[in-house]
Parts: C-alpha cells; sequence; structure tokens
C-alpha cells in the first residue's frame, strides 16, 4: 500500500488477522459479490471489486468498493472494474440504487465514481472501518436507469 494510500483509510494498514477477518466475510457473503481484477493480457490480478448489501438512510442498497494495487493504478482499471460492478449488480437485481462512499480526501476513488457514471449526492457521514467515522461523498447509480445512472 503507498503513503497515500496508508493516509486515506482511516487506521492505517491492516493487520493479517484483519485482514483475514475481511476475506471471510467476503467469501461468506449472503447476498452481493466480490470479483477479482485481472490484466486482460494474461490474467495477473491487479485488484478486487465488489457490493455487497447495506442498509442505508432506512432503505435497503447495493454498497460498492473497489481496490487496485499501486502499481497498477492509473490505468483506468478502478473505473472499468466499477463499470462492470454495475452490471453484475444490476443483474442481481434486489434494489434499485448502488452507492459508493469514498473519503472526500480520496480524489483517486471520487474520480472513478465520476468516470463510471455514478452520480455525487454530497457529503455524508460514514463509518469505515468499524469504529473509525469519516467523512465521506455519497456517489449513487441508479441500477434501474433513471434519474442517474
Amino acid at each position: 500500500m503507498d503513503t497515500e494510500q496508508v493516509r486515506l483509510v482511516p487506521g492505517g494498514p491492516e493487520s493479517g488477522e484483519k485482514l483475514a477477518a475481511r476475506h471471510r466475510r467476503y467469501v461468506g457473503l449472503s447476498s452481493g459479490r466480490m470479483y477479482r481484477v485481472t490484466l486482460a493480457d494474461g490474467g495477473e490480478t491487479v485488484g478486487s471489486v465488489g457490493f455487497w448489501e447495506r442498509s442505508w438512510r432506512d432503505a435497503p442498497i447495493w454498497e460498492t468498493g473497489w481496490g487496485i494495487l499501486p502499481e497498477f493504478q492509473g490505468r483506468g482499471l478502478a473505473a472499468a472494474a466499477a463499470r462492470a460492478i454495475v452490471v453484475e449488480a444490476r443483474a442481481a437485481g434486489g434494489h434499485r440504487y448502488l452507492h459508493a462512499f469514498p473519503s472526500v480526501e480520496h480524489t483517486a476513488s471520487n474520480g472513478v465514481c465520476r468516470r463510471a457514471g455514478f452520480t455525487l449526492l454530497g457529503q455524508a457521514g460514514f463509518e469505515y472501518p468499524k469504529g473509525h467515522w469519516i467523512t465521506s461523498n455519497d456517489w449513487r447509480f441508479d441500477l434501474t436507469g433513471g434519474d442517474d445512472g
């Protein structure tokens, strides 16, 4: 993880124990999916992207998030992965909206949301990781093709 990423993740990098616990949560998702982001020219894994169910403002939604290894950033891979996850969340059905909640300071992830076609709804207090509150941007994609997306 590069210095910029560490600065933008509340609590800093995850310990091996926390990383393993997060992996178990992803494997055990009862709704939603996690995917590897791979290079088209050889299949090398360069990150991950996924969506999962959560309640937001008293309504069920899909939430999404992604991560690309530092040496592969700046190539448009995260935006392509975010566009692909929109397709997967739409196919999964169940919720009208897919949201992303990057920190207001995380310019790269906010740019990914913009390039992937999400609509910025504004800022919100957001708990990430659990026990750490941040100010995030609330980006939304309307999976029905309605008012945004």
